[in-house]
């Protein structure tokens, strides 16, 4: 093997490993909340003398939107950094703010805090996707990529997984969710590892030689590519909604369920949804590898669909068989987050790549920020029903399956250029 070899061979482990470790801890941190929330919010409230789950659930709407916002922002201003600076340096920025904030929370007095600290946190996790993503794409060669993209999907999983192994053995309560905040700050260490050891993408430097400094913004929303952005945020915002408007309450609801008695159960469900969409994440790509790109999509709206329907329809106490359901419904609803990262890179050229595949996700964040911060305002019209509510949501995968058709089918194309 020759030198040259070697150094190829190193870069595409390099980008992979820092790739796949910056979003195995965004889903721990995303995961963080989930197990936290209530107990978090329970302490607060308990200053004031009382306890109502009007409280809780007003507040978790605020804090997922605040953090929504924030990694929408993130995506377009560490993307565009990316796109601009280089993509190794601006991602080593994002993972130190958001390992920073979370550790940050620790220190939270109030349910504003939670939700601004939240924010800026999220600033950075929605930055490294766009940059993770960009560059493991960039370094690895076009037959691995579905590959690489389930890789990718499936590390934030296994962050959740792991932040719910923690939960199920040190028990989240009113005296205890501050120090699991704590965890959240490891990544720092990442940064460090992301300066001295990955290369930069070779493509990113090409492309700013041949076509000097780009303009990423103004042209992910040019005439060209202004198609591609505005249904890019649509088919990533259906996914996100779910997962995030009523997905990642699903937590909350089995603890309603056992009248807060159990709290493990909560650690339990988490586990359930991740185990689920690690597995979801790796299956979609490698299935869209093969049939197509947009056929999956239709085929993961129509199974999200269906599971979420039943799981929200017949189950009204917490069981072994709601857990299964839980874990299927996390397999379809997350299997996106696999295929994402496959398709939306092949929607833009290099130059703009990790700006245009930033906005699209992060954009589709921001109308996910809208939709959670009502989530209590619809859980009220529902009588505080976490089901009611979770079904009425589902019904918008019926825009996924008519929105993809008119985006490209890109099976068998090399990134573009």
């Amino acid at each position: 093997m020759t030198q040259t070899q070697r150094s190829v061979r190193f870069a595409m482990a390099a980008t992979l490993t820092a790739a796949f470790l910056g979003w195995m801890f965004d889903g721990l941190e995303m995961g963080i909340f989930p197990l936290v929330a209530r107990p978090a919010l329970q302490e607060f409230q308990m200053a004031g003398g009382t306890v109502s789950e009007q409280f809780i659930q007003h507040w978790m709407g605020i804090i997922t939107a605040s953090f929504l916002v924030g990694a929408a922002a993130g995506g377009l201003a560490f993307g565009w950094l990316g796109d601009r600076i280089g993509r190794v340096r601006a991602m080593t920025l994002s993972v130190l703010v958001y390992s920073v904030f979370t550790g940050l929370k620790y220190f939270a007095r109030g349910p504003f805090d939670l939700a601004f600290l939240r924010l800026i946190s999220a600033l950075g996790m929605g930055g490294e996707w766009s940059l993770g993503v960009a560059l493991v794409m960039e370094a690895w060669p076009e037959e691995k990529r579905p590959l690489m993209a389930g890789l990718i999907g499936m590390s934030s999983n296994m962050g959740f997984a792991l932040i719910a192994v923690i939960g199920v053995f040190f028990q989240t309560t009113v005296h205890s969710w501050r120090w699991v905040m704590l965890v959240g700050s490891s990544p720092a260490l990442l940064a460090l590892a992301i300066v001295w050891l990955v290369p930069e993408s070779e493509r990113w430097r090409h492309a700013v030689i041949a076509g000097g400094r780009a303009q990423p913004v103004r042209e992910v929303f040019g005439p060209r590519l202004i198609r591609n952005t505005l249904l890019g945020i649509l088919i990533s915002s259906i996914p996100l909604i779910v997962t995030w408007g009523i997905v990642l309450w699903i937590p909350l609801w089995a603890d309603q369920m056992t009248g807060g008695g159990q709290p493990r159960v909560k650690a339990y469900c988490l586990l359930a949804i991740s185990v689920g969409a690690g597995l979801g994440a790796m299956v979609a790509p490698l299935c869209g590898k093969i049939i197509g790109r947009r056929p999956v999509y239709l085929g993961l709206c129509l199974g999200s669909f269906l599971t979420c329907s039943v799981l929200f329809r017949v189950f009204h106490a917490y069981s072994p068989s709601f857990l299964a359901v839980t874990a299927l419904a996390g397999f379809f609803t997350a299997s996106f987050y696999g295929w994402l990262p496959q398709y939306l890179p092949e929607l833009y050229p290099t130059r703009v790549r990790a700006t245009g595949q930033g906005v699209c996700y992060n954009f589709g964040r921001i109308l996910t920020a809208v939709c959670t911060w009502k989530m209590g305002t619809l859980m009220a019209w529902f009588g505080g029903s976490y089901a009611h509510a979770g079904e009425a949501v589902a019904y918008i995968y019926v825009i996924g399956i008519a929105a993809i058709w008119f985006l490209p089918e890109t099976i068998g194309r090399p990134l573009p250029d």
